[in-house]
């Protein structure tokens, strides 16, 4: 027996944070199996008090590890669980299949690409590839980005059915991100039927200044828009103009991983 395993067995705080450590393992397995669960409901499940239950799930929505549902008490997995992932988003059949094409897109487009989906009201990067001129970009895998101030989002928004966006826009607060962003809901309804009448979405320094994107939807092999692919740089590089130059390239892209999930269209 090794003697960190042996102090582990004498020592009462080792202990602890074993059981701390297995309990909040357990959390994520629970809600992994279920899909969603309350405090009350893990507590019966890991047998232990509901404060005890109440502070693991704080612990893991305070790391995005798990994150509340629409319903108040309801817990689900985070999107944090991508940022752990690493080689394991690869596993997402959406991921897997975008990686080459993000690749190549990358180096085609000269920018950072990345692929989102919806999460509630947000657009959630799952992959990223940085282009050749992409020194010290952001890392966007993870993140929850608002739908109405990003390609992605638009893009994501675009293709709902009415009722469903309406849903999603009553919960979005449409937060002016910069004095750029579509604030008004009118003038982001215009804009997302914009998107839908050229099968593409541009944001305009909406999120960041300085910062543009351009956004093509990617479909499902019952043709529902799933994910979308984005492409961002620097305004003064990545001009409007020459967003709506690259858009047949982005859309080309998209066709691809559309097709590789089974879309025939």
């Amino acid at each position: 027996m090794s003697n960190h395993a042996a102090e582990s067995e004498t020592d009462p705080s080792a202990r602890n944070g074993l059981q701390t450590v297995d309990r909040a393992v357990s959390v994520l397995e629970i809600l992994a199996r279920r899909g969603e669960a309350g405090v009350t409901e893990v507590a019966s499940l890991l047998d232990v008090h509901k404060s005890t239950a109440s502070r693991l799930l704080g612990a893991l929505e305070a790391r995005d590890l798990v994150e509340q549902a629409v319903e108040r008490g309801k817990y689900r997995l985070g999107f944090g669980i991508v940022r752990l992932a690493g080689a394991v988003t690869g596993g997402l059949d959406i991921t897997r299949q975008s990686q080459a094409v993000c690749e190549r897109l990358a180096g085609d487009i000269g920018e950072t690409v990345n692929i989102a989906v919806l999460r509630e009201r947000y657009a959630v990067n799952l992959y990223q590839v940085r282009g050749p001129g992409a020194v010290g970009a952001h890392n966007w895998v993870g993140h929850m980005t608002p739908v109405h101030a990003t390609s992605s989002g638009k893009i994501l928004l675009a293709y709902l059915p009415d009722a469903e966006r309406a849903e999603v826009l009553k919960a979005t607060r449409l937060k002016k991100e910069t004095s750029r962003t579509l604030d008004d809901r009118a003038n982001l309804e215009q804009d997302l039927a914009q998107t839908r009448e050229r099968g593409y979405a541009i944001t305009l320094e909406e999120l960041e200044e300085g910062l543009h994107a351009f956004s093509a939807p990617v479909r499902s092999g019952g043709g529902e828009v799933v994910a979308a692919i984005s492409a961002s740089g620097p305004a003064y590089r990545l001009t409007e103009e020459r967003m709506h130059e690259l858009a047949p390239v982005l859309l080309k892209g998209a066709a691809e991983i559309s097709h590789r999930m089974g879309y025939l269209g």
